[in-house]
Parts: structure tokens; sequence; C-alpha cells
């Protein structure tokens, strides 16, 4: 495993553990926060990974499109929801928002450790 994909494992890991905590007002910030790490180093991962590959891919959306192509992930349009999320609560706060996201988080998961899987072979 290279050293980005074991921080997207670990990150991934942190997410979990806040997620699996009663709901607060900090606990929802730590989430949104530690799910914005672990979609950074997602992105980067298969951007890595695409690299070692030949690809090239420069952008989040870009990466997933690679990733999807490549069979690195699977459900290109939760990937999608999660990176519009992941825009959403990086440029702005909302607390409407904030709930909503936090909302989905959950189902991020599978989807995040789905990848670490398909880019450690």
């Amino acid at each position: 495993m290279t050293p980005r994909l074991e921080s997207l494992h670990k990150a991934i890991g942190r997410l979990r553990q806040v997620l699996e905590t009663p709901e607060t007002d900090v606990g929802r910030d730590a989430a949104i926060q530690r799910f914005e790490f672990c979609f950074e180093l997602a992105w980067k991962a298969v951007q890595e990974r695409a690299r070692d590959e030949g690809l090239d891919c420069q952008s989040p959306k870009g990466c997933l499109k690679v990733a999807f192509k490549a069979g690195w992930i699977q459900d290109e349009h939760g990937w999608l929801a999660m990176a519009e999320d992941r825009n959403r609560t990086a440029h702005t706060y909302d607390e409407t928002l904030a709930r909503q996201v936090y909302g989905r988080l959950v189902d991020y998961l599978p989807l995040l450790d789905d990848l670490v899987v398909r880019l450690k072979v």
C-alpha cells in the first residue's frame, strides 16, 4: 500500500469513528472536516495510481472519470454526489447544508472503503 493510500485508509477510519458517536455540533463539524480530508486523499490516490498506469488526470472530477473507466470505482453517481458535497462544504458554511451532508456521510464510507480495496491491487 502506498503512503497516500495508507493515509486514506487511516482517514476513513477516523471518519467512521466520529460518525459512530452521537451527533453534536462539534462532532458534525469534525465529521465534515474528516470527510473533506478523505475526499482529497481519495482523488489524489486515484491520480497517483493513474500516473503509475500511464493515465492522466488533473482534477477531482477528471480523476473520478478515469477511476470509473479503469474500474477502480463502481458507483459513479455516488462519487459525483460526494464531490459535490465536498465542494459545497469546503467553500461555504451553512447549518442546513451541514446537517444534510452529515446525513449522507455514512453512505460514502462504503464507496471510500471499496476504492482502497481496488487501488491496493
